[in-house]
């Protein structure tokens, strides 16, 4: 089994209309029978139509796997519950965000974020810093794909006290880096009560390699992935999460090259990793997440000086690791929609989010999902990003889409959404009431 990226171009929808609808079918027929999408987003769009950029598997079949359903796939919600506040908070995975787009440095948004809901739903690449993971008590770690069924209403979350995380730990020629790997797993059973049922090893056939897309997007390719659904599948009733570590192949000049102070070098790590964990909670429902392993001595040994801030946590992590393992402990059950009927006691569904808080030009599921279903959108453009999408192009209700300039901005349009208090009233000039004459 393969996963690994695919560009492509389809036709424009006349008024950007339903486009959730015109992607599920256009994008099967530039697929071979054997390739399902587990990633999808517009990289740019222009009079002529949408740039794409699809991550697929290929081979899940043949190996007895079968996703279920398509990653398009909408269920519109009927209604809106508002017993509480919740946002959704995203920064995607890849694309050279200003903020968010190296290690775990969008965590600070995500506590100021959380300040303004009642809950805050985010994913591994929002909280995951190396070694440090900061969320707030009222947010929830949710792989980035899952996030996308959950706005799609095609899957619910149930919180859970604690979870059972499976650690697979990928084939290195240093065994000095897997011995550290389970030295974090053994500080995080210590340190904090993490409850891992077993360390699996997967062999050599498993492999991962980054690269970049057209777009500048980091991208990659997955090699022997059944190798890891093998396991997964045979210890399934051990587990309720699975935390991944494994080699990420790059050229050897980016371990310096990404840390240099001018450079404004993509994370080359984070693209492939989305593409793993999209495709393991699309097979198997669960929460997962990925740390690369650290490659060799050499590079561990590396004197990077002081380097970005946004960057530094990786710079004093050997393992990348404890992150994950702190968010997985606690990340909420996946609940497919065919195992409930929608409105089970405390099941976090479509119908519970308030809004959605994204990077500007991001166009992908999740806004496409929020278009759908008439969720409020927060475009932030200070966190820039090398998308080429203009949101305002996009059919939305009016009063549904909110252009800031920052996160305290959109904190401040979120408190104001929380309380039910219109933007125009709390700004100035403030518009006359409109008054149509009677029609005869």
């Amino acid at each position: 089994m393969l996963v690994y990226e695919k560009e492509l171009s389809l036709p424009v929808s006349e008024g950007h209309a339903d486009l959730l609808r015109h992607a599920a079918e256009t994008v099967p027929a530039t697929l071979d029978e054997k390739e399902t999408p587990v990633r999808f987003v517009i990289t740019k769009t222009d009079s002529k139509g949408y740039r794409c950029e699809l991550g697929v598997l290929s081979g899940a079949r043949e190996q007895r796997f079968f996703p279920e359903g398509s990653i398009f796939n909408l269920y519109k919600r009927r209604f809106e519950r508002i017993g509480a506040f919740t946002a959704v908070f995203l920064v995607p995975t890849g694309i050279g965000a200003e903020i968010g787009g190296h290690s775990g440095d969008s965590g600070a948004v995500a506590r100021l974020l959380a300040s303004a809901c009642d809950l805050l739903v985010t994913h591994p690449n929002v909280a995951n810093a190396a070694d440090i993971n900061e969320l707030p008590e009222n947010a929830l770690y949710v792989e980035g794909s899952v996030i996308s069924r959950l706005l799609l209403g095609s899957t619910g979350l149930q919180r859970v006290r604690s979870n059972r995380v499976m650690v697979i730990v990928g084939s290195h020629p240093d065994e000095t880096f897997f011995n550290a790997t389970v030295n974090s797993v053994s500080a995080a059973r210590a340190a904090f009560g993490l409850d891992c049922p077993l360390v699996a090893r997967v062999g050599a056939d498993f492999s991962m390699r980054s690269s970049y897309s057209s777009s500048g997007s980091a991208a990659g390719r997955i090699k022997g992935f059944e190798c890891l659904c093998r396991i997964l599948e045979k210890h399934r009733d051990r587990y309720d999460a699975v935390a991944v570590s494994s080699l990420v192949d790059v050229p050897h000049c980016f371990h310096a090259d990404y840390f240099k102070d001018d450079a404004s070098m993509v994370n080359p790590w984070g693209g492939v990793e989305a593409m793993l964990t999209h495709a393991v909670s699309m097979l198997f429902d669960i929460p997962s997440a990925h740390a690369p392993m650290m490659t060799s001595k050499e590079i561990r040994a590396m004197d990077l000086g002081i380097v970005d801030p946004r960057k530094s946590a990786e710079a004093v992590s050997v393992t990348y690791f404890h992150s994950v393992l702190k968010g997985l402990a606690r990340s909420p059950r996946i609940v497919s929609r065919r195992d409930t009927d929608g409105d089970s006691p405390g099941l976090l569904t479509t119908a519970d989010i308030s809004c959605l808080v994204i990077p500007y030009g991001c166009v992908g599921i999740p806004t496409l999902a929020a278009l759908e279903q008439d969720i409020p959108v927060i475009a932030v453009r200070e966190n820039k990003n090398l998308m080429a999408n203009r949101m305002e192009d996009l059919p939305f209700t009016p009063g549904r889409l909110f252009v800031v300039e920052n996160y305290l901005e959109a904190a401040g349009v979120m408190s104001a959404l929380k309380a039910g208090v219109t933007i125009e009233s709390v700004r100035r000039p403030i518009p006359h009431t409109t008054v149509y004459g009677s029609e005869e």
